[in-house]
């Protein structure tokens, strides 16, 4: 399951670069991602980060759900919990679900983000995603982020806005999984 998760994350990646007719080293110059690297993924020889994944889609002009969105899919307004993509980060384990119907053409994404006690995971300011932000609403557990200089601590109810592309980081100082919400909105895009 995972191989195939692997490869379908490759082909999709290959597919969406040569749609836009985007070079290997095109794309690695917009995301930041060397060329190597994307060249694997593409191969399904390695599986990307979430903060590599974010990088290169962004750079194809999406967010990670619309990357996940299953191409061709009839768009529903409802979208079921069994029928949710789910994708697990290879470095730190979180699990994250797109949790908004694909396809509808809706500038906002809701994701669910089930995060590891200890976990930390950074993205890095980047160009093609400094129209997008994004509510980031605490259910369970701790959660401290970073939004450029500023750190905020949050409990459980408590939601912060913020921008996308100036970077940021999420980690988890506590010793019980955290689970949050995040409401991205792509700027119309």
């Amino acid at each position: 399951m995972e191989q195939e998760l692997e490869q379908a994350i490759g082909s999709r990646i290959r597919t969406l670069r040569l749609e836009k007719g985007l070079t290997l080293d095109e794309l690695a110059e917009a995301s930041g991602v060397s060329r190597a690297m994307i060249s694997r993924i593409e191969r399904a020889e390695a599986s990307p980060t979430a903060s590599l994944l974010a990088r290169v889609c962004a750079a194809l002009g999406l967010s990670l759900s619309a990357f996940f969105a299953e191409e061709g899919q009839q768009a529903s307004p409802l979208a079921r919990r069994q029928e949710q993509q789910v994708w697990r980060d290879p470095e730190t384990g979180y699990l994250r679900r797109a949790v908004s119907a694909p396809g509808t053409g809706s500038a906002v994404d809701i994701v669910e983000v089930e995060f590891p006690p200890g976990a930390r995971v950074s993205f890095p300011p980047h160009a093609a995603s400094h129209d997008m932000t994004q509510h980031v609403w605490l259910f369970d557990g701790e959660l401290e982020m970073t939004a450029g200089e500023a750190v905020y601590r949050l409990r459980p109810g408590d939601c912060l806005f913020m921008p996308v592309g100036e970077g940021h980081s999420f980690y988890n100082p506590g010793d019980a999984p955290a689970r949050y919400c995040v409401v991205l909105d792509r700027g119309g895009r």
